[in-house]
C-alpha cells in the first residue's frame, strides 16, 4: 500500500511543446504543460467544461523519449508522485509550485 500513497495518474494533452534543459552533470529534464478536461451538464441543460493545466516533469531516459516523440497537442498518459516546492524569484518574493513528478508515459491517439 505504500506505493499507493502519493500517486497522480492523468490522461491529457500537451499545451505546448516540452521544454528540455540539458544539465553540466549530464541529466536531462523535460517539463511538460498538460491540459485535463472535465465535461458535465449544468442546471440550465448547458454543457460545461473545465480545464486545469498540469506542469509534469521527466528525467534523463524518459526526458529523452519527450524530447523525440511529443509535441503540443500530444494526447498522452503519466503516472507519477505529486510533489510541492519553493524559491525565490529574482524580486526576492517567495514562490510556490506544484509539479508531478513522471515516472510512466504512454503515448496516446494517432501516430
Amino acid at each position: 500500500m505504500n506505493t499507493l500513497r502519493n500517486q497522480v495518474q492523468l490522461i491529457g494533452n500537451l499545451g505546448n511543446n516540452p521544454e528540455i534543459k540539458n544539465f553540466d552533470s549530464g541529466k536531462k529534464m523535460a517539463k511538460l504543460s498538460i491540459a485535463t478536461n472535465e465535461t458535465y451538464t449544468n442546471a440550465q441543460g448547458e454543457k460545461i467544461t473545465n480545464t486545469e493545466w498540469h506542469t509534469v516533469v521527466f528525467w534523463n531516459k524518459q526526458a529523452e523519449i519527450v524530447e523525440k516523440y511529443l509535441q503540443k497537442g500530444k494526447e498522452v498518459a503519466i503516472s507519477g508522485k505529486l510533489t510541492h516546492r519553493e524559491y525565490d524569484d529574482k524580486d526576492g518574493n517567495k514562490r510556490y509550485v506544484t509539479e508531478v513528478i513522471g515516472n510512466e508515459l504512454v503515448m496516446l491517439g494517432s501516430k
